[in-house]
């Protein structure tokens, strides 16, 4: 039997993952929107062996928040076309993407992820989210941004009808029988006629059918209606816990849901959020998460925070707790996040100012500190104890955290025998090791 090893993701998002990293000595203003930068840091994570570069992205640029000066939360790149050059210049590594179900077209995300798969010959993969926000909702029109329900209900029928397009051209659609004159098989590409409440979709793709059959679906939510559409549509999820029974209590939650899809737990990889900091030494660990610390503006803090919480914290004592929060009913932003950071300040019984930089770096994901064995002891702990298939590595600074992660503590799971020694599949999905989908539309045609 093949020993189960550790997937791990790198979690691109410049100049670091620490609220102020752009204020570090090693973050660079040349770097923010540098395509070689970024390549460098595509390569690094290549030379890791990692699974994937992963990308989120917004809709909004958050200019009306109070913090918008002083957090380096904008100026970043679309992620298509950031991915599309990526591929050109790395070979193994893949290339998971965020794009929303709220404010898109199932037919135009359909083709672009089928375009990226192929451009990279099997390496896409869609990070599946909805989009909250006055903001965002006043870029496309809108006057209220949608409930929360109706987002999720949408992204249900969002996913399904992009899976039925990536179908619609069966693996061997393109005959390309030069000699006979015939191009394509007609009878081997399908029209969706999709009616639902939200969508209607003719097709098929314009495209044939990606490398993988689907680019791998990653889910980011961890609500009920989250966990819901991840048991049910998800390979991938990235999630955010702070203790190994609250990351094992999710783990089976969601994998317990999934039979009734008619799906195994194995066809699901739960990867939750790490932020790590490496040092030689602990005592060198805790220093550099400190000098960040002492970057961080008291009024950065207390706005980070009461945009977490939607309420305005700002004329609370710092180092007094938090006042009543709003039910979490009435929240109509990421609800598992907002739970999280809650209970995590009531556990440890943090003070706002405590809270505040408590999440400043990880934004409410799993913080680890120590040397590169304390980091792998950490990280092996939720692997080995039904907590997590692997994790998405948050690095506080590009580009030391993550040269740190791949130079020191990837070579220490790799000596315990953790993680891959050098990529065993062509495409994400085989790196993954996950199975290539059934064409639908195949499926159908062999059960008549």
């Amino acid at each position: 039997m093949t020993k189960k090893l550790m997937k791990l993701g790198a979690f691109f998002s410049l100049p670091g993952h620490h609220a102020v990293a752009w204020r570090h000595p090693d973050a660079k203003a040349e770097h923010l929107l540098s395509f070689d930068f970024i390549k460098e840091q595509a390569l690094t994570a290549e030379r890791g062996k990692l699974d994937m570069i992963f990308l989120s992205d917004g809709v909004a640029a958050g200019a009306t928040s109070k913090a918008f000066e002083q957090e380096a939360s904008g100026g970043r790149f679309e992620p298509f076309t950031l991915l599309s050059g990526l591929a050109a210049v790395t070979k193994n590594i893949g290339l998971v993407g965020t794009v929303s179900t709220t404010y898109n077209e199932p037919f135009n995300l359909a083709r672009q992820f089928a375009s990226l798969d192929h451009l990279s010959y099997g390496r896409a993969g869609w990070n599946v989210v909805t989009s909250g926000g006055k903001e965002a909702a006043s870029n496309f029109g809108l006057k209220e941004e949608p409930l929360h329900a109706q987002r999720y209900e949408r992204a249900h029928e969002f996913v399904d009808v992009v899976k039925q397009l990536w179908d619609s051209w069966e693996d061997d659609a393109i005959v390309f029988n030069q000699e006979a004159g015939q191009y394509a098989d007609a009878s081997k590409v399908h029209t969706l006629n999709y009616e639902g409440k939200y969508l209607s979709v003719g097709g098929p793709l314009n495209i044939a059918r990606p490398v993988q059959g689907h680019p791998v679906v990653v889910q980011a939510g961890s609500s009920e209606a989250g966990k819901e559409l991840a048991a049910r549509t998800a390979e991938v999820i990235f999630t955010a816990w702070q203790t190994l029974e609250e990351a094992q209590d999710f783990y089976r939650d969601v994998k317990g849901r999934m039979a009734k899809y008619g799906r195994n737990p194995d066809e699901l990889k739960i990867m939750p959020g790490v932020y790590p900091i490496v040092g030689q030494t602990l005592e060198e660990a805790e220093a550099k998460r400190q000098q960040l610390l002492d970057f961080i503006p008291e009024s950065l803090g207390v706005a980070r925070l009461s945009r977490q919480f939607n309420i305005d914290l700002s004329g609370y004592p710092l180092d007094g707790p938090l006042p009543e929060l709003p039910d979490i009913s009435q929240i109509n932003g990421i609800k598992s996040r907002f739970q999280l950071v809650k209970d995590l300040a009531e556990r440890e019984n943090l003070t706002i100012r405590q809270l505040y930089q408590n999440i400043a770096g990880a934004r409410g994901h799993r913080e680890i500190i120590g040397t590169p064995e304390q980091i792998a002891d950490q990280l092996q702990e939720w692997f080995d104890h039904g907590a997590a298939d692997g994790f998405n590595i948050m690095p506080p600074v590009f580009p030391t955290g993550l040269n740190d992660f791949v130079d020191y503590v990837i070579p220490e799971l790799q000596k315990r025998g953790l993680f891959r020694e050098e990529y065993t599949g062509t495409t994400l999905r085989e790196n993954l090791e996950l199975k290539r989908p059934e064409n639908q539309f195949s499926k159908e045609i062999a059960v008549l």
